[in-house]
């Protein structure tokens, strides 16, 4: 019996809690855990609690039961939480973690602090869909489950090109496969593909980036003015870091976004053995080594100033 199914024994209710803006990880996460549970103990009521995921998920088994309302007063026996160091990134689902019988915590970030009751976490692995996969019974792993854990994975290794991709991580992936899904497609439409006005929001801020530290750094802004003017939403701004962070002799690349007045979510990446995680946790955030982030409030100026201290301090 593997480790889930041990968990959810004498369970009747679970309540399934991820990240604010989820990604890939994140929703291939909660919904592998969601469709595993329903195929496999269909006795236990699970829901699944997120903020509004991208569409471009919406091929995934059960995308529409998300519940994306957290107005809802109900007690669990079961949270298991994904994909999040701490709690504070659940948002307001974090009540559903707060009053259940018993928890779980399954994720990669180092900086994890270890909020449940049981806590299942792997900073090694490439993104927290591995880890989920190694809490399940693999024979009993469908085509929809598999569709889950794969997009997880290539979201969070850029498809498998990030450091963080290993030999184990490659295997999953290739069992995944075996399972008879279409992981071409997947890789294009959830990764790849962009909507017209996702490629305008992206030129707009590679237009608009600015190198510092002697061409070391590089980093662009969006403001709430020109997200508003180009109808895109947090969900569209997927891949302006990473093609930041390809910018030939850039070791440390910034993308902060407006998410209300003079606040602002700031993503990290490192090309070197320069650590955003340190630079994201002295700022109250967390992730790993090479990608990591945070929220800080101020002007434009003042976020990529502070920042700039920071990074300062390992680039010497």
């Amino acid at each position: 019996m593997s480790f889930l199914d041990t968990m959810l024994e004498d369970v009747k209710t679970v309540a399934i809690i991820g990240h604010v803006r989820p990604d890939g990880d994140c929703v291939g996460s909660c919904l592998a855990a969601y469709n595993y549970l329903e195929e496999h103990h269909p006795e236990v009521n699970a829901v699944v609690y997120l903020e509004t995921p991208s569409s471009k998920f919406g091929y995934l088994k059960n995308f529409d039961r998300i519940v994306s309302d957290f107005s809802e007063n109900k007690t669990y026996d079961f949270c298991i939480c994904l994909d999040s160091s701490d709690t504070l990134r659940f948002g307001e689902a974090v009540k559903f973690l707060d009053t259940a019988g018993k928890s779980l915590c399954v994720d990669h970030h180092i900086t994890n602090l270890r909020y449940a009751g049981e806590n299942i976490v792997r900073d090694t692995a490439s993104s927290t869909c591995e880890v989920l996969y190694g809490l399940l019974d693999e024979s009993k792993i469908s085509k929809a489950v598999a569709e889950c854990i794969y997009t997880g994975i290539i979201h969070d290794t850029g498809v498998f090109k990030y450091d963080c991709t290993s030999a184990r991580t490659m295997e999953i992936a290739g069992k995944m496969m075996e399972k008879g899904i279409d992981f071409s497609k997947i890789i294009d439409d959830s990764f790849y593909r962009k909507t017209y006005v996702q490629n305008q929001i992206l030129g707009r801020a590679l237009l608009e980036s600015i190198t510092f530290h002697d061409g070391r750094c590089i980093f662009s802004a969006v403001s709430k003015k020109d997200m508003e003017f180009y109808g895109v939403t947090s969900a569209d701004m997927d891949g302006i870091i990473d093609q930041l962070r390809i910018t030939e002799g850039v070791e440390c690349a910034i993308f902060i976004y407006e998410t209300s007045c003079r606040e602002y979510k700031v993503s990290l990446r490192s090309t070197t053995d320069l650590d955003v995680s340190r630079i994201a946790v002295y700022f109250s955030g967390g992730g790993h080594k090479k990608a990591a982030g945070c929220t800080m409030t101020g002007s434009v100026h003042d976020v990529i100033n502070n920042l700039s201290d920071q990074i300062a301090k390992q680039l010497n």
